[in-house]
């Protein structure tokens, strides 16, 4: 899955179910859900997948994200 990446910035264009309100990075959720759904990957694997493409991009950032408190990490 390299090359996919997520960005929740988009103000007006809430994902499904939460479409018509603001939206918001907490909604990210549900576009992962849904483009593993097209892709027909699990959302773990999707998620996983994105993550290593983020700190592929921005590595500087990787050590960070690793850390306990950064987003889902342990």
């Amino acid at each position: 899955m390299s090359g996919y990446w997520s960005r929740p910035n988009s103000p007006y264009l809430a994902p499904v179910p939460k479409r018509g309100k603001t939206n918001e990075p907490a909604f990210v959720v549900h576009t992962a859900e849904k483009l593993s759904e097209i892709k027909d990957v699990s959302t773990d694997l999707l998620i996983e997948s994105t993550t290593a493409n983020f700190k592929n991009l921005f590595s500087r950032a990787g050590s960070a994200i690793d850390q306990p408190g950064f987003g889902g990490a342990a």
